[in-house]
C-alpha cells in the first residue's frame, strides 16, 4: 500500500504511517498533566501530533531526527490540522525509505551553485574577490551549503533551500542597485552571501533537519561572524595585504543586524544602508517564499482560502482556479 504523506491528510482521517521527528517536546496542560508534542515531517511537510497524558519516561524513547511509526485521527483544530496520536513507536532507519522524507529545491543545484560562483567573481573591489574566492575555494563550505535549508521549519526548508535563498536574494540585489544607486552594489552582495552562511554549521541535515550543538549554542550569526574572520586571514595571506578594517567592520554588522530587530534575535539594529537594505530583501524573499510555498502546499483544495497559519498568524486567499 502507497504511504498518505502529510498533503494527503484530511480532517477525521484515521492514520497509520512513518514519519520524520522534526521535533519533540513535552508540554504541561492546565492540569499539570503531561502530553507529547512532536512536529511530524515527510517530503510533502509538516504536522503536528500530540498524545496526551504521557509519562516522560514513556517518551524518552522518541528523538528529534528519529523516525517514529504514529496511529492516530487528525483534527482540525482552531483553523489548523493536527494528529491526536495513540501510538508513537520508533522504527528503525533500515525500514525507512530515504525517497519519503527527502525534500529539495526544485531548480537544480548545480545551475544555482554556477550563478552563485559567476555572482561573486564579477567582484571589481581586489579585497571582496579575493574573500569570495575562499570562501568558492572552501569544498566544505560549498557542498554544505549545497546540502542546508534556509530554515528547520519556515522559509525553504529543504535541501539546496539555503543556496536558493542566496541566488535569489544576489539576483534580487543587483536590480534594485539600478534604482537604489547609493547602495554599494558589491558591499551589499557581499553581505547577502555571508548573512546566512553560518547555518552551514548551525544546522543538521543527516537526519531530517535539526539544529548541531554549535548551532543550539552559538546560533547561525555568531557562527558566520567566526566563519567571516577566518577567511579576511586566508584573504591577507593570499593577497599579501591587510583587509580593509572598515570593510571588515562592514560585513562583520550585516550579519549580526540581518534579523533587523533585537526581539527577533538580531543583536545590532542595521545602521548602514546596505545593512537595513540586507535586512529588508531577507524578509522580503522568506516571507513571499512563505506564502507560496503554503498556497502550494495548501490541502483545502475547495476552499479559495489556505487553512490558518499559525506562524502567520493568518489564512492566505488563493483565489478561484
Amino acid at each position: 500500500m502507497s504511504r498518505r504523506f502529510v498533503t494527503d491528510l484530511k480532517d477525521g482521517d484515521i492514520v497509520e504511517e512513518i514519519f520524520l521527528v522534526a521535533d519533540k517536546q513535552l508540554r504541561a496542560n492546565r492540569n499539570a498533566a503531561l502530553y507529547l508534542s512532536v512536529d511530524l515531517r515527510d517530503r510533502t511537510g509538516l504536522i503536528n501530533g500530540r498524545m496526551w497524558n504521557v509519562t516522560e519516561e514513556a517518551c524518552n524513547h522518541i528523538q528529534t531526527g528519529g523516525f517514529v511509526r504514529i496511529k492516530g485521527k487528525v483534527q482540525l483544530f482552531q483553523g489548523t490540522l493536527q494528529l491526536i496520536l495513540t501510538h508513537c513507536d520508533i522504527v528503525p532507519l533500515s525500514s525507512v525509505d530515504a525517497a519519503d522524507f527527502e525534500s529539495m529545491t526544485s531548480q537544480k543545484i548545480e545551475e544555482l551553485f554556477s550563478q552563485l560562483r559567476t555572482l561573486l567573481l564579477s567582484f571589481e573591489h581586489p579585497s571582496l574577490r579575493t574573500l569570495m574566492e575562499c570562501f568558492l575555494l572552501d569544498d566544505t563550505i560549498m557542498r554544505s551549503l549545497c546540502e542546508t535549508p534556509a530554515g528547520v521549519k519556515a522559509h525553504h526548508a529543504y535541501r539546496g533551500g539555503l543556496l536558493e535563498h542566496l541566488v535569489t536574494l544576489l539576483r534580487t540585489a543587483r536590480k534594485i542597485c539600478e534604482i537604489y544607486v547609493e547602495l554599494n552594489e558589491e558591499l551589499l552582495m557581499a553581505g547577502i552571501f555571508l548573512h546566512d552562511l553560518g547555518k552551514t554549521r548551525e544546522l543538521s541535515v543527516e537526519s531530517g533537519f535539526s539544529y548541531t550543538d554549535e548551532g543550539q549554542l552559538l546560533g547561525h550569526l555568531v557562527i558566520g561572524v567566526e566563519m567571516l574572520s577566518d577567511k579576511i586571514r586566508q584573504t591577507e595571506q593570499m593577497s599579501g595585504e591587510p583587509f580593509p578594517e572598515e570593510l571588515a567592520l562592514r560585513l562583520k554588522h550585516m550579519i549580526l543586524s540581518h534579523h533587523g530587530q533585537y526581539e527577533f534575535g538580531s543583536p545590532r539594529l542595521p545602521m548602514t544602508p546596505e545593512a537595513v537594505a540586507l535586512h529588508l530583501l531577507d524578509n522580503l524573499d522568506a516571507k513571499l517564499h512563505e506564502f507560496t510555498r503554503a498556497i502550494h502546499d495548501d490541502t483545502n483544495s475547495a476552499s479559495h482560502w489556505t487553512l490558518f497559519i499559525p506562524r502567520l498568524d493568518r489564512k492566505i486567499f488563493k483565489g478561484s482556479k
